[in-house]
């Protein structure tokens, strides 16, 4: 058997798994990436969620310099290998399918886009269709990863570090026990305190899975009804087959329709005979799927409960094709006109080439995020809970649970506030080379509701891969760094040297001369700006502005007597206080 070494070894070509390559690379290291399939992306283009889930800042603000140039790439490729009509053109950001909110593209060129970005990059070695076999520790360290290729060769694999970014924290039960090292499901509330999790711990309450799939919206008259699926009267009484799913109640009616919802093509934005229609991806109350879910501990049954989910979602586009109510249409049921565009994921079936995966195993971490930390109801202002080690930042709205009905899971949608990702949920307890860089960090069944979604897993992905590369390159474990103020110092003046944000403001983009400086005096607790999370760095700085910012630091500051705005305040603060 072949040894191979890298700095840093990434397992999984999610959406984390790639930020995480990316990060790693431009950080001088060398990082090789596994993924079993040969899809990367994750839940972006394999699953088939291509609408994220995102916020109304992700432009700006909400989302790090690298995720938006992600978005930036496939903007590039519509553009130059599309022929887009005078609409299409005219967006200043954009949208393919024009889906709110949320960037939308179809699965394959996000795909494409992906693996050239870490084409271009030589530091990175990616190796596609490789699985896993073993994993060998050395007491509180992996010592390497071995991985079969496609022809069955088998490499083993050294690193520095190992990046869990595989979408089930594929790596935690091969490197540690459950409940000492990781967990899964639903937490018991003496264990975290949170007041919606149950009194006594369901690790079998794990969100559902759902097996995504496009679809076309041919001209009526036309038929394209698929074969009735044979579990289909089962499926009936076991999904919820409806479009009625939150504010969505119609098909095509009052905006905020099923169709639009997660559009991925909207055919007005194109003059290409390529685009002749418009294409939507369906991933709805009614394919999630309700019978089980994974992981289950058994490769074996995980494949079964997915096949079948591939089916029960299959159910769900003939109930959309023969028994649909149709909009103003009193009596008529069925869109026989909805063609499944299987060409979108290459699969047999049309269904999304991999599960989407909801909720993995997350590792036991230096700080777990929980419920009171994040839900709006218990926050003293517009942010969430601050985290003074924070390592990036996200937002979505809700600590967003979807049930599965068959394992008992309840659904929760709780009002969630932006964000912070705190590096210390990054860290395991026990392990010393092992980061999560997917859905496995430190947060629970509730919290991981909010930390799931696209932009946050990308940058929990870039961060994990920064705090490798740091250690690394300064000889340090990683839970010395928010242990020791020099470290963590070091460590997030590099991220915002790389114009990753650390707190929410919602009016200093990267490109800002106070950039740096507005963010280190929020982690540290000694502004939080207005009440719409600006910090107006253009605004002078006033006499009421001096005395909060000398009571925040607990003296009377040697201000200049020169006026100045908050932005120049900010910097000359950060200067002072040696931040």
């Amino acid at each position: 058997m072949t040894d191979i070494t890298y700095d840093i070894l990434i397992v999984g070509g999610s959406l984390g798994g790639v930020a995480a390559a990316l990060s790693a690379a431009s950080r001088g290291l060398g990082v090789c990436l596994l993924e079993a399939t040969s899809w990367l992306g994750g839940q972006y283009t394999a699953q088939g969620v291509t609408k994220p889930d995102e916020n109304e800042f992700i432009e700006t603000v909400g989302s790090t310099p690298s995720y938006r140039a992600f978005r930036h790439a496939v903007r590039a490729y519509y553009r130059g290998n599309a022929r887009l009509s005078a609409r299409g053109a005219a967006q200043p950001e954009f949208n393919p399918g024009g889906a709110y909110p949320g960037f939308t593209m179809e699965p394959l060129v996000g795909n494409f886009v992906l693996g050239q970005l870490l084409s271009n990059n030589p530091n990175i070695h990616v190796r596609l269709n490789t699985t896993i076999t073993a994993l060998e520790m050395d007491g509180d360290a992996v010592a390497s990863v071995t991985a079969k290729d496609p022809s069955g060769v088998e490499t083993r694999y050294l690193a520095g570090f190992y990046l869990d970014a595989t979408d089930l924290g594929d790596l935690l039960p091969l490197s540690g026990q459950q409940e000492i090292d990781w967990t899964i499901g639903a937490e018991s509330k003496a264990e975290t305190g949170e007041p919606e999790a149950p009194d006594v711990a369901h690790p079998e309450w794990i969100q559902s899975i759902t097996m995504p799939f496009a679809m076309e919206h041919r001209p009526r008259g036309e038929d394209h009804t698929i074969d009735k699926p044979e579990e289909y009267d089962k499926f009936k009484t076991e999904q919820d087959y409806t479009i009625v799913d939150g504010y969505i109640s119609t098909m095509f009616v009052a905006g905020k329709d099923f169709w639009s919802y997660r559009s991925i093509i909207d055919a007005d934005n194109f003059a290409d005979p390529g685009y002749p229609f418009d294409v939507t991806m369906v991933n709805m109350v009614g394919n999630d799927y309700q019978a089980a879910t994974i992981p289950t501990g058994d490769p074996a049954k995980d494949a079964a409960i997915v096949a079948r989910a591939r089916q029960a979602s299959l159910g769900y586009l003939y109930w959309l094709q023969t028994e649909c109510p149709r909009d103003g249409e009193p009596g008529r049921f069925g869109y026989p006109e909805f063609k499944l565009r299987a060409d979108l994921f290459n699969t047999s079936d049309g269904t999304s080439a991999q599960a989407y995966i909801r909720e993995s195993r997350r590792i036991k971490a230096l700080k777990t995020v929980v419920q009171q930390e994040v839900d709006a109801q218990y926050a003293g202002g517009p942010r969430a809970a601050l985290f003074k080690d924070s390592c990036g930042v996200g937002y979505y709205g809700g600590m967003d649970v979807h049930a599965c009905a068959g394992v008992g899971t309840p659904e929760k949608f709780l009002k969630a506030l932006p964000y912070q990702i705190p590096v210390s949920a990054l860290i395991p307890r026990r392990l010393t080379n092992l980061l999560p860089a997917c859905k496995n960090i430190g947060v629970t069944h509730l919290t991981n509701g909010a930390y799931r979604l696209h932009p946050s897993e990308w940058a929990i992905g870039e961060a994990a891969a920064a705090l490798a590369a740091f250690c690394l390159q300064n000889s340090i474990a990683p839970a010395a760094v928010p242990a020791d103020p020099a470290a963590l110092k070091a460590f997030q003046h590099g991220l915002l040297g790389a114009g990753v944000p650390l707190f929410w403001w919602t009016d200093i983009t990267e490109d800002s001369p106070y950039f740096a400086a507005v963010h280190l005096l929020g982690i540290n607790g000694l502004v939080s700006g207005y009440s719409d999370m600006s910090y107006r760095p253009n605004n002078l700085l006033t006499d009421e502005d001096r005395q909060d910012l000398d009571n925040a630091v607990g003296q009377a500051l040697p201000w200049p007597d020169a006026p100045m705005t908050r932005g120049q305040a900010a910097r000359w603060l950060v200067q002072q206080l040696g931040l």
